[in-house]
């Protein structure tokens, strides 16, 4: 028969194809048995309207068989085949799929339905074979056809001889080149991982021929190989289960054959969903963060089906950036697919699974949250970070998601807790959510501004991680509750001050303060006694939304411009060291300077902030040993 061009706009619509719409050249076989799949459906189907046929599942299968010698692949299938016109429409025609039409033009039930809609999944065979032959004997046909291809040059049908009704596919493998190796295509354990990755949940078997080695003989050291015909695929996926079918077991094995992980996951969640959308999840929260979690190295996502057929590894617009630390897949009938099957059109559907998951993620991390303390703190203790950068970026647009998953170390209970927890045991005269920033809790709970919110029996949060205040300050207030840092200029806890002693004593010190502040210029915004102050005798803190902790970690990042905080130097008056303030500002010039810079240096430390010169810092201490 001469041969035939293909009905499309050109050959480089071909060409584009080959090259341009999959990313790897290993889902040619993907599409391949997902074809063969329909072609056994389509069998199903007629079946069911058919008196003479009867459908026995047992009889329907799909055998891949590698040549080597020969370089060849085969994908034989016993569905329902093509006829001399099918081959001719369906192949003859890029982009004309014989399943879309005819899952148009019928009810997809009983769990059956039609993955190839699109009629380009063949095409990706031209990617690793230079000749692709189809032998198919269709049910409504005596005779066989051959269909055979080399590419964008055009196709010939031609009769056959194939005694049994459905369809075999061959493809001729190219020969390696320095770029791409296609000799993986003709290996057995190669083929077995592609089947397991993309098509391990295709509902019939799919067979292949397995070479193994066994004794010689009884007594015998020496092998020989047997080859024994192994099913690949598992063909039930767990999330096609009845939950009440599955054990905690079953999920923590899915857990590690997915390879999701090397721990066990603290939590599984199983979705079924049978609505306007239809799709089935199986999510986890893992227990410990993968090495690269917090690097640009890691990519989110979860992995998506269409009707058990892989269409991606990760599908990031399923998550959001704060629960990106969620394994697992989604599988859904519905979701609209372009021509390729892995590019994702960005639709509806997708979007509404999307804030669906989210709101199961939230909460089921909830219910541990309350019902499995140690549990939620071990995977707070991994993922926290996430979520409090959830809660700082996008302007804050994501807060009500997440404040109530948040913790913080607390100054009486000793433990992390929520925000909810906290304000629950408020006294009523208390205000404000206090808390206090630091690199760690040692740190923070010997600061010296904590002392007169703990003497008033008040709880402290205590804030370790850099993105820990940034987040409250996005946060803004929990419960009409605001938050107020410990080393804030007004903590909203000093006492009035009329008796006219205080008042006295604030006007003989304005000039001393006025004096230290002259001799701090440039250093801090202000000098003043201290009313947070108990037994330390300087301290630390800031005016204005910058906070001294903030300083530290905006002067962390590269490119970081300096910001610093409006820094108030804290005096406690009460303190014997004023008394040789108040001495050498009536006496010595020189030795109050000394103090001063002394002090600054000593709060500066205590901040965990740098010391500006080391140095001169020494020399002041040896100066006042040897006065």
């Amino acid at each position: 028969m001469a041969k035939q061009e293909f009905k499309a706009e050109s050959k480089r619509l071909l060409e584009l194809m080959i090259n341009s719409i999959y990313s790897q050249r290993e889902v040619f076989l993907r599409e391949l048995i997902s074809n063969a799949s329909d072609a056994m459906d389509k069998m199903y189907y007629r079946s069911l309207t058919d008196e003479s046929l009867t459908f026995n599942k047992e009889d329907y299968y799909i055998k891949i068989i590698p040549n080597k010698e020969e370089r060849t692949l085969k994908i034989i299938d016993t569905g329902i085949g093509m006829t001399k016109e099918e081959l001719e429409t369906n192949l003859g025609t890029i982009a004309k799929s014989g399943s879309f039409a005819f899952k148009n033009d019928t009810e997809i039930k009983d769990g059956f339905d039609i993955i190839g809609q699109f009629g380009v999944g063949f095409y990706a065979a031209f990617m690793v074979a230079d000749k692709v032959t189809v032998i198919s004997k269709s049910i409504d046909s005596e005779q066989a056809y051959q269909w055979e291809s080399s590419g964008t040059d055009g196709f010939t049908i031609t009769p056959s001889e194939k005694q049994q009704v459905g369809t075999e596919i061959i493809l001729k493998i190219k020969e390696n080149t320095e770029d791409d190796s296609f000799d993986q295509f003709l290996e057995e354990h190669r083929l077995q991982e592609i089947i397991k990755k993309y098509s391990d949940f295709i509902r019939y078997p799919i067979k292949m021929d397995i070479t193994k080695k066994k004794p010689k003989d009884e007594d015998s050291d020496e092998y020989v190989d047997y080859v024994e015909e192994e099913t690949i695929n598992s063909m039930i996926p767990i999330w096609k289960k009845n939950k009440s079918e599955l054990t905690e077991e079953d999920y923590i094995n899915f857990y590690q054959e997915k390879r999701y992980g090397f721990d066990k996951p603290l939590k599984s969640m199983h979705v079924k969903v049978d609505g306007t959308i239809r799709y089935n999840a199986i999510l986890f929260i893992p227990e410990n963060a993968p090495f690269d979690y917090y690097s640009k190295e890691f990519e989110k996502g979860l992995e998506l089906y269409s009707n058990g057929v892989l269409i991606m590894d990760k599908c990031a617009d399923l998550l959001p950036d704060y629960f990106s630390f969620v394994k697992g897949l989604v599988d859904s009938e519905d979701l609209s697919l372009n021509i390729s099957r892995e590019m994702l059109q960005h639709n509806r559907q997708l979007k509404v699974i999307a804030k669906n998951i989210t709101k199961k993620i939230k909460t089921q991390l909830l219910q541990l949250q309350r019902d499995d303390r140690e549990n939620y703190v071990k995977f707070y203790e991994a993922f926290g970070r996430q979520l409090k950068f959830g809660v700082y970026n996008d302007f804050g647009a994501n807060k009500e998601t997440l404040q109530d998953l948040l913790m913080f170390y607390s100054s009486t209970e000793e433990k992390l807790v929520t925000l909810e927890e906290y304000v629950n045991r408020m006294p009523e005269d208390q205000k404000y959510i206090y808390y206090a920033a630091g690199e760690s809790i040692d740190r923070i709970k010997k600061l010296p501004q904590t002392e007169l919110v703990a003497d008033k029996g008040y709880e402290i949060l205590y804030f370790t991680e850099e993105v820990d205040e940034f987040a409250i300050k996005m946060l803004l207030k929990y419960k009409d509750k605001e938050f107020k840092s410990v080393s804030s200029g007004d903590l909203g806890l000093e006492e009035e001050t009329t008796d006219s002693t205080d008042e006295k004593e604030k006007e003989e010190n304005k000039e001393l303060f006025k004096y230290m502040k002259d001799q701090l210029a440039g250093k801090v915004t202000d000098v003043r006694s201290s009313k947070r102050l108990k037994s330390h005798p300087v301290c630390l803190t800031a005016d204005g939304e910058i906070s001294l902790e903030m300083e530290k970690v905006l002067n962390t990042m590269p490119n970081n411009q300096q910001i610093k905080a409006d820094k108030v130097l804290e005096i406690n008056v009460n303190h014997e060291v004023f008394q040789a303030l108040k001495d050498a500002f009536l006496n010595d010039k020189n030795k109050l300077n000394l103090y001063t810079n002394l002090l600054y240096n000593q709060a500066l430390l205590i901040e965990g902030l740098p010391v500006n010169d080391p140095v001169e810092f020494t020399n002041d201490i040896c100066k006042v040993m040897i006065s």
